[in-house]
């Protein structure tokens, strides 16, 4: 099979004009990392304030000290982890999912790793202070301290999303299960506070310590309960947004096609996602993420999708007129990012929704778009049909990249072009690639491979876009 497809020449047509936009200043991406490192400086300037580096005079007050100053940036650390995902509209927009997941992961193993040195450091300093042993010290703690059973039963399921988190651990877990478990994190937060509050000094020490706390504690609280439950709650209830029909798109993809009322008035654009539960059977309380895979009117909403889990599978026996509950929309592969004339748009199975999405929605004139598509057959070509029109409509360029996979190598091409390099084949294909912005949707090392060949390109790291929906 021939390693490119082109689609029908396009028929020259006035450009669609845009939809919607999404746009994000750049200042607001600053002001949310100054706000993340201040937060950890005002936690060390507190513990200065209180003794911290004068109780480090003994071995045992330096154990204790070290310990307390641990704990308490371990603390912050968890508390940035809550509100990074908490689906605050400045920080999403600022970073999107890929990043923030990202950002979350890398917080989280400082903070967990603070957390356990914070354990060691504190048990060990009071040992030595005391002159007992210190595990008899630390069986002391938790059953003595004020708030220890509680903190220690947080830290076992803190420990536990810990462990599910790597990698090796994720990959032998479905989705919903791993998304289950990571839940009992916030658990684990709200285990801890008491022992913060009953037998933490640093937390109580000065009404400004106590002010900090407090409004950090209410701020994650706060944002959960407002981004993650009320505003996703009172949209679904006020657009009301219903299962309109089912189209089987290919063996194992369907479209959902969803109708609403109002909908001009959400703040979304062609190429997001949202995190959908249709409310048709048992599985509802589980929140899947899927793309816009048309870009949204002011009554219609589409959603394409590939059987790959129990959420996806069950997509295909939805009742019309089922209810959905949606939040987001979430995530920056839309228009709004654009900052060149040039765009190229890479998918690869169904990383075809939210580009296709993405190709009615974009701006452009005739040459200006280019989309290239890799599937492993051109049965998986899903959406086709509707590509070749759209192209068609707006002079956009439609290469189909199909084939086996090239064995032994870690490329996004497929078989036939085992003869060219990554980079090779994406200069042949769009030879001022340097000079476009690049949207790319896919699997994980697929997508890893695109972007390697890109920045080997020439493209600016600053304009490749990306959505990986990995977990």
């Amino acid at each position: 099979m021939a390693v490119l497809t082109e689609a029908p020449a396009p028929v020259r047509a006035p450009a669609t004009a845009p939809r919607r936009r999404v746009t994000t200043p750049r200042w607001w991406r600053d002001a949310v990392g100054a706000a993340t490192w201040a937060s950890m400086l005002v936690v060390v300037a507190l513990w200065v304030a209180g003794g911290g580096l004068q109780a480090m005079g003994t071995a045992g007050g330096a154990l204790t000290s070290l310990g307390r100053i641990t704990g308490l940036v371990a603390a912050d650390l968890l508390l940035v982890q809550v509100l990074l995902m908490a689906r605050i509209p400045v920080v999403e927009r600022s970073y999107g999912q890929d990043e923030l997941a990202r950002r979350h992961r890398l917080v989280g193993f400082w903070s967990f790793s603070l957390m356990l040195a914070h354990l060691v450091l504190i048990a060990a300093g009071y040992a030595v202070t005391a002159g007992i042993n210190p595990f008899v010290q630390f069986w002391e703690m938790v059953v003595d301290y004020p708030g220890m059973l509680l903190a220690t039963a947080g830290t076992a399921l803190i420990v536990m999303v810990a462990l599910t988190s790597l990698r090796r651990a994720r990959r032998k877990l479905r989705y919903e299960s791993w998304h289950l478990l990571h839940l009992y994190a916030y658990l684990g937060v709200g285990l801890a506070i008491p022992h913060m509050l009953w037998t933490g000094q640093e937390f109580l020490a000065s009404p400004v310590a106590t002010a900090y706390w407090w409004t950090l504690w209410i701020a994650a609280a706060g944002s959960i309960l407002v981004w993650r439950i009320g505003v996703p709650l009172v949209r679904s209830l006020v657009h009301d947004v219903r299962v309109e029909r089912v189209v089987r798109e290919g063996p194992d993809v369907v479209s959902v096609i969803m109708s609403g009322r109002g909908l001009d008035r959400l703040p979304m654009a062609a190429g997001q996602f949202m995190n959908w539960r249709f409310l048709s059977g048992p599985g509802w309380t589980r929140a899947h993420p899927y793309s816009l895979s048309a870009a949204p009117t002011d009554t219609t909403l589409r959603v394409t999708v590939k059987d790959l889990g129990d959420g996806s599978h069950a997509l295909a026996s939805v009742r019309p007129g089922a209810r959905v509950l949606f939040e987001g929309p979430y995530g920056r592969l839309h228009a709004g990012v654009r900052t060149r004339r040039g765009v190229t748009l890479v998918a690869s199975g169904i990383g075809i929704s939210p580009l296709r999405a993405l190709l009615e929605d974009l701006e452009q004139q005739p040459g200006e778009v280019t989309l290239l598509y890799r599937a492993r057959s051109e049965a998986d070509l899903v959406l086709r049909g509707e590509i070749e029109r759209l192209a068609a409509r707006t002079g956009a360029r439609v290469y189909y990249l199909v084939g086996r996979r090239i064995a032994g190598r870690h490329s996004w091409l497929p078989e036939a072009a085992a003869h060219l390099s990554d980079e090779q084949a994406l200069l042949a294909l769009v030879p001022d690639i340097a000079a476009h912005d690049l949207f790319v949707c896919g699997a994980t090392g697929w997508m890893d491979a695109v972007e390697k060949a890109a920045l080997a390109a020439g493209v600016p790291a600053a304009n490749i876009h990306t959505e990986r929906f990995s977990w």
